[in-house]
């Protein structure tokens, strides 16, 4: 967001409350329709450069039943970019800079009210516009989103010499749908030629504490049953403390703009990562709102920017919130019907396409004009 508004000529100022900048999380998807926000901004090389090409999504049960089978494009044209999270942050912070954004650190927002942000021992401003981007835990955002019971455990890992698994691959394993693996090769890290990898394991938010408690190598052993193809990727891992706990909610915001304030990415809509979107929906609302601030004044743009964002969005939305039981869930029935009423059903012609246009993100036009 900053870069793109850097580069229109405005005076850009990123609040951050970390104390130097440095990136959350561990790995994601920059879906074709991300990769063209990128490409505006002119870092999609340097992304491509430090990430891997995902060309195929597979899943499949503990039987070796696949039930999950996308191939983004045959022509190998379009596919995913799989990307450590620190790699795009370092990406987006330079091209941000370079355009001339002034970041100042330490910076917790508290509130904003006409223009003015304020902090714990400051305000700052007035501003003609204040985009919050600070996630789903903003404390700019009135969004109240319903916690899902599913979330997942993350740990960046090296990718192991002794697996067979492809590198361009995101590959998942699920028993019933209480239980899910995975593996997505994300690249490497600035300054590093180490090929990483983002692994994942499905979790209760309330089990967390009691999984925690109990010893890794009983999980490590459980992980390995399942999957055994998994175990390789577990080694380098020596506490629960290396990896981390993704709790997930889903929440949409119908109307994420207030007189010089606009939201965008999770402090506008939040949902559970099964169509992999979240960092995507977050860049486009960034240049859907660049877009509009380009085109006319600041509280005619906040208009146009939610018009142009709110089809793709509510579609996105609506398909999450139907997928997500398919994969975590307790109960019976989601699973069955996936592996036996709509796996078969997505190898019928024109199904393959529909669901590579549906991970591409591009299902629905992103930006509407």
């Amino acid at each position: 967001m900053a870069a793109l508004l850097a580069r229109q000529g405005h005076e850009v100022l990123i609040y951050d409350e970390f104390a130097a900048p440095e990136p959350v999380g561990s790995g994601l998807v920059i879906q074709p329709v991300g990769q063209a926000v990128l490409a505006k901004i002119g870092v999609l090389d340097q992304a491509i450069a430090l990430g891997t090409p995902i060309r195929r999504m597979i899943g499949g049960t503990g039987a070796a039943r696949r039930v999950l089978d996308v191939t983004y494009d045959p022509s190998g044209t379009r596919y995913g970019l799989g990307i450590h999270r620190a790699s795009l942050f370092e990406t987006l912070l330079s091209a941000a800079r370079a355009a001339g954004a002034t970041l100042h650190p330490v910076h917790a927002a508290l509130s904003t009210d006409s223009g003015y942000i304020d902090f714990a021992h400051h305000r700052g401003g007035p501003f003609d516009l204040i985009v919050d981007a600070a996630g789903a835990g903003s404390p700019l955002t009135p969004l109240k989103a319903r916690a899902l019971p599913f979330g997942a455990v993350w740990a960046t890992v090296p990718w192991p010499d002794e697996t067979d698994l492809p590198t361009d691959v995101l590959s998942q394993r699920y028993e019933n749908a209480s239980k899910m693996a995975g593996v997505l090769p994300i690249g490497c890290l600035p300054g590093s030629s180490q090929p990483l990898a983002a692994i994942f394991w499905s979790l209760k938010t309330a089990t967390y504490e009691r999984w925690r408690a109990s010893p890794l190598s009983n999980w490590k052993m459980q992980a390995a049953t399942l999957w055994p193809t998994f175990a390789p990727f577990l080694e380098k891992l020596e506490g629960h403390s290396d990896l981390t706990m993704a709790r997930y909610r889903h929440g949409t915001l119908f109307r994420p703009i207030a007189p010089g304030l606009a939201r965008i990415g999770d402090a506008a809509h939040q949902a559970s990562p099964q169509l992999g979107q979240g960092a995507n929906m977050a860049l486009l609302d960034a240049l859907a709102l660049a877009e509009a601030v380009a085109r006319q004044p600041v509280g005619h743009a906040l208009a146009a920017y939610v018009r142009s964002r709110r089809t793709h969005m509510a579609t996105c939305q609506m398909l999450s919130r139907f997928l997500t039981p398919l994969y975590q869930s307790d109960h019976w029935l989601p699973p069955l019907l996936r592996d036996r009423l709509f796996a078969p059903l997505t190898s019928v012609p024109p199904a393959p396409r529909i669901l590579a246009r549906l991970v591409s993100g591009d299902l629905v036009r992103p930006i509407r004009g």
